[in-house]
């Protein structure tokens, strides 16, 4: 039998050749999949607004991503998802009273600036869903710190503004905070199922985690940096997070709160802008976590998983290069030449 040409070219590639039937385009989906609970618990509690924030965030991503492709005469990549995820996660990351032109201006920025302009997927050096949240975050700072309580799902009433957990906690402190809630066990219970005001994404750590399980169960991520990243926030609230001394903070309080759940597994673990050595993995994650408790117990602003990320972000390139990996039969090379 004849063999074709393609059967007879030889590839030569840099060892391990590792073969896999997994392609990016079906890794995004799966990502996309994971959000799905977290997004209809966002809509569940905050109603039709919160569908639509979602729906124009998604939206405008994917129309900025194949407007530009089309304009510059590039292939078109929207099948591929990856425009689809980051209007979503940053959908995920607005307050559920946004005017619908905040998701809009937040998705142009996410795709235009933070990602296309950089060459597209797998060139940006910054995560662009928190680029977006990050412009919005500054450009619109009296509406993005607009909280509403959550309501029963689709229930038409006059919505009630509020503060989050955090923002109770950094400006009135603990037992301020449990005044709302009465117990530790209805205050972690609400944070848990989704019951507090908060982003969309942000508010039920019980949907977050689901999704988290299933990229872990697919190997889609790994526990490197999820774990890196929470277990530094919760040692550093526990030591620095009390008001009388050391040791008398509430990590969990502090992991259920704002949105650590879904930076830690969907966003600090953003293949392009996280480092891909599994030792630089572990040193991304804790620099998150110091970072995200550094603004939270000692910053202007009572959350700061966003800035925490796009700062280890800038360090992503540099963490890779500084935990190499040693080349196959270097060590032995260098005894043969002595």
């Amino acid at each position: 039998m004849e063999r074709s040409r393609d059967q007879n070219r030889l590839i030569v590639s840099t060892s391990p050749h590792i073969r896999s039937e997994e392609t990016t385009q079906h890794i995004v989906w799966s990502v996309n999949l994971a959000l799905l609970p977290a997004a209809l618990m966002g809509i569940y509690f905050f109603g039709p607004m919160a569908a639509a924030i979602i729906a124009v965030s998604i939206t405008t991503a994917v129309l900025c991503e194949y407007g530009y492709q089309k304009a510059l005469k590039k292939r078109v990549t929207i099948d591929d998802g990856s425009a689809v995820l980051t209007g979503l996660l940053f959908g995920l990351t607005l307050p559920p009273s946004v005017p619908l032109y905040i998701p809009f201006v937040g998705s142009f920025v996410a795709i235009v600036l933070a990602k296309q302009l950089f060459g597209g997927l797998g060139f940006n050096i910054f995560n662009p869903a928190l680029i977006g949240r990050a412009f919005v975050q500054i450009s619109f700072p009296k509406l993005m710190t607009v909280w509403l309580e959550p309501t029963a799902a689709f229930v038409f009433i006059d919505a009630k503004t509020t503060a989050t957990p955090l923002g109770i906690l950094k400006e009135e402190g603990l037992q301020k905070l449990l005044e709302h809630s009465g117990t530790y066990l209805n205050l972690y219970t609400n944070m848990l199922f989704g019951h507090r005001p908060g982003s969309l994404g942000e508010t039920s750590v019980v949907a977050l985690l689901m999704g988290a399980a299933f990229l872990l169960y697919r190997r889609y991520i790994s526990w490197h940096i999820p774990v890196s990243f929470l277990s530094t926030a919760g040692l550093l609230a526990w030591v620095f997070g009390g008001s009388e001394g050391l040791f008398t903070g509430d990590p969990v309080l502090h992991l259920l709160s704002g949105g650590i759940i879904l930076s830690a597994f969907f966003m600090a673990t953003d293949y392009v802008t996280s480092p891909s050595i599994r030792k630089g993995q572990i040193i991304f994650g804790i620099g998150c976590g110091f970072l995200t408790m550094l603004i939270r117990l000692k910053g202007g602003y009572p959350e700061g998983v966003m800035f925490a990320i796009l700062l280890m972000n800038c360090f992503s390139p540099l963490i890779d290069r500084s935990f190499r990996s040693n080349v196959f039969g270097a060590a032995e090379r260098k005894g043969l030449l002595k």
